[in-house]
C-alpha cells in the first residue's frame, strides 16, 4: 500500500446486496412475463436496457482509459469504482441474447421480402443483414470485454505488487483501446439505434450516442463515489476539490451532449429533406411531443442550471441528485430513440417498461457488489494514489 494512505477495506452493507438481488429477481420475473405476453414490446424494452447497460459499462471503461492516457492523478483514488462499473460489460452477451432471437420484430431490414422491393434497403443490404449484424455485435462486445479484462487485471495485480510497470502496460492498452472504443461505440449506435429506422440516417449519430454514453458512465461513477465517500468506504483525503472535478466533467459533457443534439437537429432542419426530417417529425407528433419536451428539460436544462455555479459542482448532495437525473435522462433518451419505432401514435408506458427498468437497476447493483466483494475499493498499489489524495485545485 502507498505510504501514509489511510484505508481499511469495508464490505458493503448486506442489506444493499439483498436489495440488488430482490430487484434483479423481480425485474427478471416481470421481464420473462412480458416476453410471454407481449414479445415485440418486450424486445424494444430489452434494446433500451441493452444500450443503457452498454453505456454504463463502456462509458466507465472509457473513463479508466482516459485517466491512464492523460496521466491524471485526481481520479486515481476512485478509479476502482469505474472499474467495478465497467464489469457490466461481462453480462452484455446475456442481455443481448433474447434480442438476437427477435431481430425480425425489431428491425425492418430483416424482412427479406421488404428489402427486395425497397431500393434503399437493397442498397444497404450488404451492411444491414442479420448475419453480419450478429458478427459485428459479437466483435464489439469481445473487444470491450477483452480490454476490460486486461486493464483491470493489471490494476488488481498492482494492489499486491505495487509494480509501476503495470501502469505503463495499462497506458499502452488504453492507447490501443481509445480508437477501437470510438469505432465500436459509433457502429453499435448505428446498428442498435439508427437502423431501427433504416431509411433515416445522421452522420453525427455516433457522436450523439458517445456523448450520452460518457455522461451516463460519469454520472454513475459520481453518484457512487459521493455515497461511498460519505460513508467511509474510500480512502481518507477525498475532498470537495475531487468533487469539483467530477461536477465540472458532468457539466462539460452535459453541454457537449446538448451541442451535438442541437447540431444534429439544426442540420436536418436546415436541409429540409423529407427522408431526414420525418424522424424528428415523428417525435414531435401525438404524445411523443411530451417526451421530447421532457427530454429537453431533464437531459439539459436541469443538469445545466443545477451545476452552473462553482459551489454546486462541489456540493455532494447536489452531485448525487444531478447524477440520478442524468442517469434517468439517459434512459429516457434511449426510450425516445427506440420506442417510436414500436409505437408511432404515441408513447407507451406500463408494467413492462417498469419491469425492464427494475431489472436494469438490479443488474447494476448486483454486478457492482460482486466485483467489490473481494477487491479493494481503491487502487492501493497505484503509484499515483498519494498524489491523487493530495490533489488540490
Amino acid at each position: 500500500m502507498n505510504s501514509s494512505v489511510e484505508y481499511t477495506k469495508k464490505q458493503l452493507p448486506k442489506k444493499l446486496s439483498q436489495v440488488g438481488i430482490a430487484l434483479l429477481i423481480l425485474g427478471l420475473v416481470l421481464s420473462v412475463a412480458a416476453y410471454i405476453l407481449e414479445p415485440v414490446r418486450s424486445a424494444f424494452n430489452n434494446a433500451i436496457m441493452l444500450m443503457f447497460l452498454s453505456s454504463i459499462g463502456v462509458g466507465s471503461l472509457f473513463f479508466v482509459a482516459l485517466e491512464y492516457l492523460g496521466g491524471a492523478v485526481w481520479s486515481t483514488p476512485f478509479r476502482r469504482i469505474s472499474e467495478f462499473l465497467a464489469a457490466v460489460l461481462l453480462i452484455l452477451p446475456i442481455v443481448v441474447l433474447p434480442l438476437l432471437f427477435n431481430l425480425h420484430d425489431l428491425f425492418h431490414w430483416t424482412h427479406l421480402d421488404v428489402v427486395e422491393s425497397d431500393k434503399i434497403l437493397s442498397g444497404k443490404s450488404g451492411y444491414l443483414n442479420a448475419s453480419f449484424f450478429i458478427i459485428r455485435t459479437v466483435a464489439f462486445y469481445a473487444i470491450w470485454i477483452l480490454f476490460f479484462v486486461l486493464i483491470t487485471r493489471n490494476s488488481y495485480k498492482q494492489d499486491l505488487s505495487g509494480d509501476q510497470k503495470l501502469t505503463a502496460k495499462n497506458i499502452k492498452l488504453s492507447a490501443i483501446f481509445m480508437p477501437l472504443f470510438a469505432i465500436t461505440v459509433t457502429f453499435s449506435a448505428i446498428d442498435w439505434l439508427m437502423s431501427l429506422e433504416p431509411h433515416w440516417f445522421s452522420t453525427i449519430f455516433g457522436v450523439y450516442y458517445f456523448s450520452g454514453t460518457v455522461l451516463a458512465g460519469l454520472a454513475a461513477v459520481t453518484f457512487i463515489v459521493v455515497v461511498l465517500n460519505e460513508n467511509g468506504y474510500l480512502a481518507k483525503g477525498i475532498i470537495k476539490d475531487h468533487y469539483y472535478s467530477l461536477g465540472a466533467l458532468l457539466f462539460a459533457f452535459t453541454n457537449f451532449w446538448a451541442y451535438i443534439a442541437f447540431s444534429q437537429f439544426l442540420l436536418i432542419w436546415y436541409a429540409n429533406l423529407p427522408e431526414e426530417t420525418v424522424w424528428f417529425l415523428q417525435r414531435w407528433e401525438g404524445s411523443w411531443i411530451a417526451v421530447s419536451l421532457a427530454l429537453l428539460l431533464i437531459r439539459f436544462l436541469i443538469p445545466y442550471f443545477g451545476l452552473l455555479s462553482q459551489p454546486s459542482k462541489m456540493n455532494p448532495k447536489r452531485l448525487k441528485t444531478i447524477s440520478i437525473v442524468i442517469l434517468f435522462a439517459h434512459f429516457l433518451d434511449l426510450y425516445w430513440l427506440i420506442m417510436p419505432t414500436y409505437s408511432r401514435d404515441g408513447f407507451v408506458f406500463g408494467w413492462i417498461e417498469i419491469g425492464f427498468l427494475i431489472l436494469t437497476v438490479g443488474l447494476l447493483i448486483t454486478v457492482f457488489i460482486l466485483r467489490s466483494k473481494n477487491t479493494n475499493m481503491i487502487a492501493i498499489g497505484d503509484p499515483k494514489l498519494k498524489r491523487g489524495l493530495n490533489f488540490r485545485m
